[in-house]
């Protein structure tokens, strides 16, 4: 079968689930998510509301929707699964929780199923409602560029009276101020960083959606290093600028190698992603090394042609990252058998089963 050849390829083994899981087809929204607008809307009502709910909801996916064996290609923006064994939250206790608790964990699935960006990526947990994982594609025009970032998460008993907890998978590198080595993410909605108003969580109107549109558009934006509350009196001086454009530098370095990370060892139910996403994008992550190597500002467009100087601090940026551009090329090339065998074995598609 496609997928257990795909878990083969990446050294996992696993036993055949019978079960077969669901998904939805994505919407998207436009622009980032107003960080004070709740994003509630219309959405189905489910009439059970006890922790067997992610079954019911599953039921209505297949019933809706059919699954994701309808197309090998498809990796579905929204999808639950069964195991998540490698869950940064696994072996925590859900705790003791209430009817409210499960109600506004289904409120958040069903809003997720529909307004999820298509460059954010969710899988949760049929028995473990409590867990959910995203991956998130680094937005263009900014050092994370063409990356996947993956974030677990949890719903902490006490939810939506606090905030979910949520874990980076950072492998062990620290690319971003908000992002630590340790996983551990600084962000007002979390209540993890400083805050007024609606910045900072508010049981009635903030959603997990909201926290993953803010990491991706609030944290990994152009010019992080600004997100140091240090470094903002800075910012628009040309030492703030040259600080800044050098973080970029060292920024994208660390990108390639989270790059590499996932690529040797992505996150269960996100195999698919990981090998389509590298894919498809090969050529540009190469070619985006190639240019910076050049001399052309990370983040910027090649047309643009900006350039940086020709200084000490460039050559080490230089060397640095012809040397991890040469382990990603070799990755990628890997990566790419992974994606052509998967496209031999597309007539097997209705053989595929979940990752889960």
């Amino acid at each position: 079968m496609v997928l257990k050849k795909l878990l083969k390829l990446f050294g996992v083994g696993k036993k055949k689930d019978p079960k077969k899981k669901g998904a939805v087809p994505h919407s998207t929204v436009n622009g980032l998510l107003d960080p004070c607008s709740s994003g509630a809307g219309t959405v189905l009502s489910l009439q059970k509301l006890d922790p067997e709910c992610s079954s019911i909801i599953l039921s209505t996916i297949n019933a809706s929707h059919g699954s994701e064996n309808d197309d090998y290609k498809l990796f579905n923006q929204f999808d639950v699964v069964q195991d998540f064994s490698d869950h940064h939250y696994a072996k925590t206790s859900p705790g003791k929780t209430t009817k409210d608790w499960v109600k506004a964990i289904q409120n958040e699935w069903k809003l997720l199923q529909r307004d999820l960006p298509e460059s954010i990526y969710v899988r949760v947990h049929e028995d473990r409602i409590d867990l959910l994982r995203a991956a998130i594609i680094g937005p263009s025009g900014t050092p994370y560029h063409d990356g996947l970032f993956f974030f677990d998460i949890r719903f902490p008993p006490e939810y939506p009276r606090c905030p979910p907890k949520v874990h980076y998978h950072s492998g062990g590198l620290r690319l971003n101020p908000n992002l630590y080595e340790s996983g551990k993410v600084c962000l007002s909605l979390l209540n993890t960083w400083w805050g007024t108003g609606c910045e900072k969580w508010g049981k009635s109107n903030s959603t997990i959606l909201q926290v993953l549109v803010s990491i991706q558009g609030l944290v990994l934006n152009d010019k992080p290093y600004f997100n140091e509350p240090g470094n903002k009196s800075s910012a628009n001086t040309p030492l703030g600028e040259k600080n800044s454009m050098a973080y970029n530098q060292t920024t994208f370095v660390l990108s390639c190698r989270t790059m590499l990370y996932s690529l040797r060892k992505p996150p269960k139910h996100f195999e698919t992603l990981v090998v389509r996403h590298f894919h498809e994008r090969e050529r540009a992550i190469l070619d985006a090394c190639d240019a910076y190597s050049s001399g052309m500002v990370v983040g910027s467009l090649v047309r643009d042609g900006v350039r940086y100087p020709c200084d000490k601090c460039f050559a080490g940026f230089k060397k640095s990252l012809d040397a991890h551009t040469e382990h990603l090329a070799k990755e990628l090339a890997t990566n790419r058998a992974r994606a052509l065998e998967l496209k031999r074995d597309a007539p097997a598609a209705d053989e595929i089963v979940s990752t889960s």
